[in-house]
């Protein structure tokens, strides 16, 4: 087994990283790394279903999709990510022990009584403090999961806690879970430095794992699957399954309320009500809306054709956008 340390603090680097080893090596692979406020989506979720959009914009939370199952889950720099990468064993939902092991006796280690629970947690004094995920591609399986370090607790439940009644989505849903920091359950700050070298201790004593630089061919691979898959809207958002999108606010000047139905990202059938004041029919938006993505920027495209004084007033374009997304 070799093991990697990411320098990144990217999330789309270090998914797309993380996939280039599923796919291009025949190693076993150990990687350890760390994003900075980011949200990350299971592969078969709703993303605008399990976050705070208006909260995710204004505090700069990145948002991306991973490959594998299961909820969202948040990252920042008081959480540390780990990732094994074998030949598959031909048993789905492969003993998730064996992976969360080497974890669990380096928390032992620091003084905390962790165990595995449930389908996928590794959890301590009753809390959550770890979720993991699997997937096979190609014989090979991933499993990566988090560590709660020093994580912001407040972002966290903040981001992850969505307006139910905004969307309808059939994607699956995360679980609420009562997560806990490992340093306020051992009772002394840890930080990730000290945690990765207990972890690569029990890892290179369980595998005799060894330590791997990335090669100009690595970093070609990943800053290209970053760029095409992992940092794009369409992976992100698009992917998610066929929703309806509900939203309303009241501004100086009037109400607007929407809703829209969108599939495979795109918007299929838009309505907008409100008590504004305007001239000209908002069908002329709704039917330019059809067909377009379900993002701010293509959204704010549309809007620029046509003078929204005419259709609502003196609600400003910005407004408009806003009940949108």
């Amino acid at each position: 087994m070799i093991f990697h340390i990411s320098k990144s603090s990217d999330p789309y680097f270090n998914l797309a990283l993380e996939e280039v080893f599923l796919r291009e090596r025949d190693d076993d692979v150990f990687m350890l790394w760390q994003n900075d406020k980011t949200i990350v989506v299971g592969k078969n979720q709703n993303t605008l279903a399990e976050i705070d959009s208006d909260y995710v914009k204004e505090n700069g939370i990145r948002v991306v999709r991973r490959i594998t199952g299961g909820g969202a889950v948040y990252h920042d720099l008081g959480n540390l990510n780990f990732s094994f990468i074998t030949k598959h064993t031909g048993e789905w939902n492969e003993n998730f022990y064996r992976f969360a092991e080497p974890v669990i006796r380096a928390l032992q280690k620091l003084g905390v009584r962790a165990e595995l629970s449930g389908r996928n947690d590794i959890v301590a004094s009753g809390r959550k403090v770890s979720g993991n995920a699997q997937t096979v591609v190609n014989g090979r399986i991933l499993h990566h999961g988090t560590l709660l370090l020093n994580t912001d607790v407040e972002v966290l439940s903040k981001a992850l806690i969505p307006d139910e009644d905004k969307i309808k989505s059939k994607g699956i849903k995360s679980v609420s879970s009562r997560v806990g920091n490992i340093s306020d359950i051992a009772g002394k700050c840890v930080k990730p430095l000290e945690i990765c070298e207990l972890i690569l201790c029990e890892v290179k004593s369980l595998y005799n794992a060894k330590m791997y630089e990335l090669t100009e061919s690595d970093m070609i691979l990943a800053t290209k699957l970053r760029d095409e898959k992992y940092a794009t809207w369409a992976w992100n958002y698009g992917y998610s399954p066929k929703y309806t999108f509900t939203k309303k606010k009241r501004f100086s000047a009037g109400g607007i309320n929407v809703m829209l139905s969108v599939e495979d990202g795109k918007i299929s059938c838009a309505k907008i009500y409100g008590d504004f004041f305007g001239m000209l029919d908002v069908s002329d938006i709704e039917n330019a809306l059809c067909g377009v993505s379900h993002c701010e920027a293509d959204i704010k495209n549309i809007l620029e054709n046509f003078n929204l004084t005419d259709y609502f007033g003196k609600i400003t374009k910005d407004e408009v956008l806003e009940v949108l997304v």
